[in-house]
């Protein structure tokens, strides 16, 4: 059976995330372990952390995961930019593996100048740095597959190879696939023929054992638009019957699938943030869908 679970606030502390994820039904959990928007980080206190890792296993909500900064461009041209980011994502490699978290996806960058070649071999450059200087961390990089907004990488599965093979098919590094972004990067996941074009070639060229966790998200925009513009489960262009046959494909039986779809927002949700009543909506979706079959033909909404 796939870990069901969602990104949660950290709001109060980090082991509120897992308070909430507990609340919520949730298997697994992705945080982020700082501010997203934000380059500067508070320190952990040894009694936060201690208490992160001891209600992680009462709960036994696993795998956890977390997201990193947005503002951290490892591909960057600029070099000041490149190195601030460089050394935020060490940080943050260090905060999660302090956390005993099982990975830190990331979104591997943008080229900002120059070509993609150029770009991928920056982020392969700085991950090659970070992980030399931490050659005991025990928490996986996961490059996370991109919509291809703009001059982001990361968009097709051979920027992902490319990025491993510079890398020397490091053990350390995975991936994680989001639905949405599949759809609107082109590989139309949403016919019983693409669903099993994509992953036949994401086998081929990537490999299934990087494969290390999904988000679950629907999709604003249509395939191939490289707009990334969460929905919703069921109630985007991607209908539900990518998300069965995800559910239900035997070689995802063990991985986490986190939530990444909007949140209520109103004054209330904001100060108690433990419930999101749309996560559960969303979660009790997915899991509606769990064992039973795929229809011979998938409509897209």
């Amino acid at each position: 059976m796939p870990r069901i679970g969602a990104h949660l606030s950290i709001a109060g502390g980090l082991p509120r995330a897992v308070d909430r994820a507990e609340a919520s039904g949730c298997e697994a959990l992705q945080i982020f372990t700082k501010s997203a928007g934000q380059w500067r980080a508070r320190e952990l206190p040894d009694e936060e952390v201690a208490l992160f890792r001891r209600r992680v296993r009462q709960t036994r909500v696993r795998p956890v995961v977390a997201h990193n900064s947005y503002l951290i461009n490892v591909a960057a041209a600029d070099p000041a930019l490149r190195r601030k980011s460089i050394e935020a994502l060490g940080d943050e490699l260090d905060r999660a593996d302090r956390l005993g978290l099982d990975g830190l996806i990331m979104h591997p960058g943008s080229y900002t100048s120059g070509t993609e070649q150029q770009g991928l071999q920056l982020i392969a450059d700085g991950l090659a740095e970070i992980l030399a200087a931490r050659p005991d961390a025990e928490t996986m990089i996961l490059l996370e597959h991109t919509a291809g907004q703009g001059t982001n990488l990361g968009h097709r599965f051979e920027h992902l190879a490319a990025v491993i093979d510079r890398l020397g098919g490091s053990p350390r590094v995975g991936v994680c696939l989001d639905t949405c972004h599949l759809l609107t990067a082109g590989y139309d996941i949403c016919s019983e023929e693409g669903y099993r074009d994509t992953f036949s070639a994401f086998g081929r060229i990537v490999g299934f054992s990087r494969l290390k966790a999904f988000h679950m998200n629907d999709s604003k925009k249509p395939c191939a638009s490289r707009v990334d513009r969460h929905e919703h489960i069921g109630r985007g262009c991607l209908g539900l019957e990518p998300f069965r046959r995800i559910l239900n494909d035997k070689r995802f039986a063990k991985l986490p699938m986190l939530l990444e779809t909007p949140k209520l927002d109103t004054p209330e949700s904001r100060r108690r943030s433990d419930i999101d009543p749309l996560d559960k909506i969303n979660l009790a979706t997915l899991r509606a869908l769990i064992d039973q079959s795929p229809k011979t033909s998938a409509s897209k909404r």
